[in-house]
């Protein structure tokens, strides 16, 4: 069940290791706009197809962006503490998103609707700044996410995993970094038994 929570604002005390002292300063003004909600585990945020009308910030927990092809679930990215989520291309356009996103585990987010986070951007260029920064990271991200499946082979992709992310491999369950590499359950556990 999905509980609305009031976090301590001592929070942003932690956050300094995710942020600027700039996007601090602005996420300190969200917070009285942001709704703050407690999460259980594998609760869908967002369902593919529909529009997506609200931009979460991680607390605490780790979230998943996934799509059906086939009727097979496949991951392709993992968010953490400090992310900024959303289907940004639903949320900017209001068309219907390509994808899903879940929780994996129990989290802690701050959410924003949309139309109070785009008044937010036209008032205050600081987080304007910071939230195209999150989108060239995220272009930044598909791209090499995309180019590693073309050039790389499973065994490769796995070794880029653990250097780059290892939160991770610690954090996710198999099943899903498998989906995230493109390879089967099976094909990822005969990699890691390699290691």
């Amino acid at each position: 069940m999905i509980m609305t929570t009031d976090f301590p604002y001592d929070w942003f005390g932690t956050a300094e290791k995710f942020f600027s002292s700039t996007e601090l300063a602005v996420l300190k003004q969200i917070h009285a706009t942001a709704k703050h909600l407690s999460v259980p585990a594998k609760t869908v945020l967002l369902e593919e197809s529909k529009v997506a009308d609200r931009l979460y910030l991680i607390r605490k927990g780790c979230l998943r962006l996934f799509f059906f092809n086939d009727g097979k679930d496949i991951t392709f990215q993992f968010f953490f503490e400090g992310d900024f989520v959303a289907s940004f291309d639903s949320l900017y356009n209001r068309q219907p998103s390509l994808f899903s996103l879940e929780t994996i585990e129990p989290a802690e987010l701050s959410v924003i609707k949309r139309d109070d986070f785009y008044n937010l951007i036209q008032r205050m260029p600081p987080l304007r700044q910071a939230y195209e920064e999150k989108l060239i990271e995220r272009f930044r991200t598909y791209q090499k996410l995309f180019l590693s499946h073309i050039k790389n082979t499973p065994q490769q992709r796995y070794e880029e995993l653990l250097k780059e992310h290892p939160d991770i491999v610690r954090r996710i369950p198999q099943h899903y970094i498998a989906s995230y590499l493109g390879i089967t359950p099976v094909s990822l556990s005969r990699i890691r038994n390699r290691h």
